[in-house]
């Protein structure tokens, strides 16, 4: 069976048909190395590690490429920086290293090349060049800007009009722009910001451009498949398909572009200042990898996710019922529904009703397909047990039954259900143990 995937360029789902069978390539935007990634950012890598591992059951292991960039040159990793008061490189291993931890943690494979932004300045640099000769590009103020007048389909990625475009990239009003719509491709830097030498001066890339470098490099001109959330579809996509055709005599830069929806906490947008704002390193102080890897799967990726405590105390359910069964999981072939469900669009949810169905062997083969493989024990043991937070967490309830606040009560003991912790209320007093 064929393998559909939905195009967002298209807006239509199509047969993939690889450029080259024996060098399948896919590039996914990974993560700016200024903080711990969030729970948001956790849904590509899941998504775009499971079409990984499609392709090359389609195509083989050794025949599919996928390069997820670190973007390690960025004014926010500046700024960050100067207010921890460590250098910029000291920020940015620190960070890509924990990225990589907590990733690997959500069972996510290690990608073929994970190429970082500041390894590739002299490409970026190539890539300004050849736009500048093309007349789609100009220098002006120590700064070099995309043209964006010079590219007639510009917007064809969005669908966007002009005035909307405006208003959803934040345009930056600058004497030395041509166009409202410009957008930088280099800028000067300061000396006590991260610089390189250049033809138009010592500065920095602007964001757009390293992802065009990157891919180009390692994946050629035009390559299968680009990924990423929906939020980079305007303008962090739009621009890399600009600069890229623009330096390439038009040739497309991916055939297919991919978009997982947006994450949500409890039906709302995860912010800060909302209170619902969570790492995944938060997340897995308390939850298993497998828990929260399953629970992304559980929606289509197209699909806008509501992340919910509910919903992780399911997806434990589920996993632990299944882990009974197949324990310890092994890698047979999955079956013949649950590789068709994933072959139309990584239809995740219609795999996993398959699971429900299937025979342990086909079980095992599915849950290790889906990234669940070489689990050698139950989730509970992976419980982290806080002893201190356990009692202060039960007297904190005995503080709340006291005073007839029983939804706090409850709140209490679901938390710590929720974490595998089981509350026994007697003459003694309350005791606990890990669930088994």
């Amino acid at each position: 069976m064929t393998v559909r995937l939905f195009n967002s360029l298209t807006k239509t789902k199509e047969d993939f048909v690889p450029l080259d069978a024996k060098n399948v390539r896919m590039y996914v935007c990974g993560p700016t190395v200024y903080d711990f990634a969030h729970i948001g950012n956790a849904r590509p890598a899941i998504v775009f590690d499971l079409l990984f591992r499609l392709l090359r059951r389609e195509y083989g292991d050794a025949h599919v490429t996928y390069v997820r960039n670190i973007t390690d040159v960025d004014d926010k990793i500046n700024a960050r920086a100067a207010e921890r008061g460590i250098s910029i490189r000291e920020l940015t291993e620190e960070t890509a290293r924990i990225y990589a931890e907590d990733v690997g943690a959500l069972g996510c494979l290690t990608p073929t090349v994970t190429p970082r932004a500041t390894e590739h300045i002299a490409e970026m640099v190539a890539i300004i060049e050849q736009l500048i000769a093309a007349g789609h590009a100009y220098a002006a103020d120590g700064h070099v800007l995309f043209d964006v007048s010079s590219k007639a389909d510009y917007g064809k990625l969005s669908r966007r009009s002009l005035d909307e475009m405006i208003a959803g990239a934040r345009v930056e009003v600058a004497p030395y722009k041509k166009g409202a719509m410009d957008f930088v491709l280099w800028k000067p830097s300061s000396a006590s910001e991260p610089g390189w030498d250049s033809p138009w001066g010592r500065g920095r890339p602007g964001w757009h451009i390293e992802c065009s470098a990157m891919a180009g490099k390692y994946l050629g001109e035009t390559f299968d498949i680009h990924g990423g959330g929906i939020d980079l579809m305007f303008p962090h996509h739009e621009n890399e398909i600009a600069q890229s055709e623009g330096a390439h005599h038009d040739h497309p830069l991916a055939k297919v572009w991919m978009h997982n929806g947006f994450l949500q906490v409890n039906g709302e947008k995860m912010a800060k200042s909302a209170g619902n704002f969570f790492t995944i390193r938060d997340l897995l102080a308390d939850w298993p990898g497998e828990v929260l890897r399953f629970n992304m799967l559980r929606s289509h990726y197209r699909q806008p996710i509501d992340f919910t405590l509910d919903g992780l105390r399911e997806s434990w359910k589920t996993l632990e019922r299944w882990y009974e069964t197949t324990e310890p999981l092994v890698d047979p072939a999955p079956d013949a529904d649950f590789l068709a469900a994933l072959r139309d669009d990584l239809n995740t949810p219609a795999a996993i009703a398959s699971l429900h169905q299937a025979e342990p062997v086909a079980l095992a083969g599915g849950l290790g397909f889906l990234g669940f493989s070489n689990v050698q024990m139950k989730i509970a043991a992976k419980t982290k047990v806080d002893e201190a937070a356990i009692a202060d967490a039960i007297a904190a309830r005995k503080a709340a039954r006291a005073a007839k606040n029983f939804a706090e009560s409850d709140r209490i003991r679901d938390e710590l259900l929720a974490k595998g912790i089981v509350l026994k209320d007697g003459p003694q007093g309350t005791t606990w143990e890990v669930r088994k």
